[in-house]
């Protein structure tokens, strides 16, 4: 049962310094000081939970589902270099997105044949999260 209060806990801890940040009832020296302390909880508590794992003691249960998920350091990289990938042109077309979305109802707005024109821009910022997807793929598909 401590492994389920225990963290729930921490997170609320975590979590208490932002909530008057939220609802906007703070100064702006408040804010800073709130959320610094919310980022040194946070990693505080990253700390905790490394340094509490490497105590404990687990034994494992030798069953079929726990000796299949062996794997080389280079798989995880693998998977991980996957995930970047997909993430961070996702971040990356959104941003595109942001910025060339309300230029293009701008200039539609003003005349209606920029249109074509303006949506060739939108679609060139989603196909950077596409082009991340693929790119993803085909590392996976190497390991």
């Amino acid at each position: 049962m401590l492994q389920f209060i225990l963290p729930a806990v921490a997170i609320i801890l975590i979590s208490l310094p932002l909530v008057k940040v939220v609802q906007g009832k703070t100064t702006k020296r408040s804010a800073k000081m709130r959320l610094a302390t919310h980022v040194c909880g946070f990693f505080g508590t990253v700390f905790a939970v490394i340094v509490f794992q490497m105590m404990t003691n687990t034994v494992y249960a030798e069953t079929s589902a726990v000796s299949s998920m062996t794997g080389t350091i280079a798989q995880g990289m693998g998977f991980l270099g996957a995930a970047l990938a997909t993430g961070l042109s996702a971040l990356g077309a959104g941003i595109a997105v942001a910025a060339a979305a309300p230029a293009a109802i701008g200039a539609i707005s003003e005349n209606e044949k920029n249109f074509g024109k303006s949506l060739i821009f939108v679609a060139m910022g989603e196909g950077v999260a596409i082009y991340g997807l693929l790119i993803s793929i085909l590392i996976i598909n190497a390991l």
